[in-house]
């Protein structure tokens, strides 16, 4: 007995492929912005960074995936918006023609309404937003995760497993740098290239006499460095105009008007970010 022979359309089929890897494949860089700990400004960092890199003029989008705490709405000042969907998936809102959003806090009928979801269920929502956003044609996708190496950052590690790298935000504080160094392990253990350290509320320049003052003390973030052979891109003084534009919503104005110590440094963090599109050509 002979097998019988298939059609030739059949043989020629190849099986579809899974969405998040089609959808995955039409962004160059997605890189992970992370902290081992919260309120060292790491979503400023991330929304400041997805601005500076549009205005560069990539192709960007944000991805806020602090599910119990989303706050990408709020510095941009989009919290009344709620994405639109059609044939192609959910459509992310838009800041600039080529500058993108999407975040729960989009999601919320109730800004006051808390998230009480457990794992799996955070995992099904970055899962979603990866998979369902019709983000188009990126050139970088941010991705601002929650504080710690729990369950976000491990899900979006799982589901992107050629992440291009992460870019970790830290205080000068010891007990910031000593969750900060368990990022850093978190990253190598995941094989996620670390891009470098910001050193964000890095002193605070008097207006008085134009000196630094180290409110959080110095030196921690340079031994990091050292230790792990990390570069640190950036150390961002204490900035009030900086908490001004969030509290207002106004990213990327601040980022064009606006002429600050601050600004300059972070130039630094939006430039090696930049740099890893030419890297990996």
């Amino acid at each position: 007995m002979t097998d019988k022979v298939q059609p030739l359309e059949s043989l020629s089929k190849k099986p579809e492929e899974p969405k998040i890897i089609v959808n995955l494949r039409r962004i160059k860089r997605k890189i992970m912005i992370m902290s081992g700990k919260g309120g060292v400004g790491k979503s400023t960092v991330a929304a400041n960074l997805a601005a500076g890199l549009a205005l560069r003029g990539y192709r960007v989008g944000l991805l806020d995936c602090d599910i119990h705490g989303p706050t990408i709405p709020t510095i941009f000042g989009l919290e009344s918006q709620t994405p639109d969907v059609n044939e192609e998936g959910i459509l992310p809102i838009q800041v600039l023609p080529n500058l993108s959003l999407m975040s729960v806090g989009f999601l919320l009928g109730d800004q006051d309404s808390p998230i009480i979801w457990r794992g799996p269920a955070k995992m099904g929502a970055i899962k979603q937003f990866l998979e369902e956003v019709n983000w188009g044609a990126l050139d970088f996708l941010i991705i601002d995760l929650p504080p710690g190496t729990g369950d976000e950052p491990l899900s979006v590690a799982q589901l992107i497993p050629e992440c291009d790298g992460s870019v970790l935000v830290t205080t000068p504080q010891d007990v910031a740098l000593i969750s900060v160094r368990k990022s850093i392990k978190f990253s190598e253990k995941l094989k996620v290239p670390v891009i470098g350290l910001v050193d964000n509320m890095h002193g605070l320049i008097c207006p008085h006499c134009g000196k630094p003052i180290e409110v959080f003390g110095s030196g921690g973030v340079e031994k990091a460095s050292k230790d792990f052979n990390i570069p640190v891109l950036a150390r961002l003084p204490i900035e009030p105009k900086v908490a001004e534009m969030e509290d207002k919503g106004t990213v990327v104005q601040y980022l064009l008007e606006h002429n600050t110590e601050w600004q300059e440094n972070f130039e630094a963090v939006v430039t090696a970010v930049e740099k890893t599109l030419e890297e990996k050509k």
